[in-house]
């Protein structure tokens, strides 16, 4: 599992990175510049702490993970419960606080099976059924927000932090589905495997989370 033996994580590239390397700092990590600057290196290597880092897009991470390629990854519950990997959710790291929510227009009305618009289908779907409404699912990876403003969907689900996005296309939050946080997992070999090294990791960053209210 992992790489050369050490411990692997995969790390999201974007929203989450930054938080997740503040808190690797604060739990003690001595990060390298390629870390922190902004580099195009895709691997990572940590030598004094034993690590390696895998940087990836953030739905690559519980991939990565669950076949092996990291010990470790750092993802949006979001991403987890849309991906649905074989994996161990070790922690709430409390990070990059968010909410996944459905939106439209300021003028939406109802309509017989509309159609939603999101880059979450499984988790969209499966709320949907769990209101007994009938939707029309269409999957999007770019910006959601267009949909309802072209005609291709009547709402979308996505992800709401400040809402400023929203508001910018004329859009309103009108129900929210989870909450979001960021979380550990593990490889369900590596956590046996490796379970020294991840644990020491686990201990450092849960004592991170504790301190700052985190945990109960």
């Amino acid at each position: 599992m992992g790489i050369d033996g050490r411990l692997t994580v995969a790390m999201p590239k974007g929203r989450i990175f930054r938080d997740a390397l503040n808190l690797l700092g604060e739990a003690g990590l001595t990060l390298p510049r390629e870390l922190v600057e902004d580099s195009r290196k895709l691997i990572v290597e940590v030598p004094g702490e034993d690590l390696s880092f895998l940087l990836v897009k953030p739905v690559d991470v519980p991939t990565c993970v669950e076949h092996g390629a990291a010990d470790l990854g750092v993802v949006g519950k979001d991403v987890l419960l849309e991906e649905e990997r074989d994996v161990y959710e070790l922690l709430d790291l409390q990070i990059s606080p968010c909410r996944l929510s459905l939106a439209g227009t300021t003028d939406w009305q109802p309509v017989l099976n509309p159609k939603v618009a999101t880059k979450y289908p499984r988790i969209a779907n499966r709320w949907f059924r769990k209101q007994g409404q009938q939707v029309e699912v269409i999957c999007l990876n770019g910006s959601v927000e267009l949909a309802p403003l072209t005609g291709l969907a009547d709402r979308i689900v996505d992800i709401v932090s400040t809402g400023r996005t929203l508001r910018e296309n004329g859009l309103v939050e009108m129900e929210e589905i989870t909450r979001v946080t960021s979380r550990l997992i593990a490889n369900r070999a590596s956590y046996h495997l490796k379970s020294r090294q991840i644990g020491e990791l686990y201990e450092r960053l849960a004592q991170v989370v504790k301190e700052e209210g985190g945990l109960q």
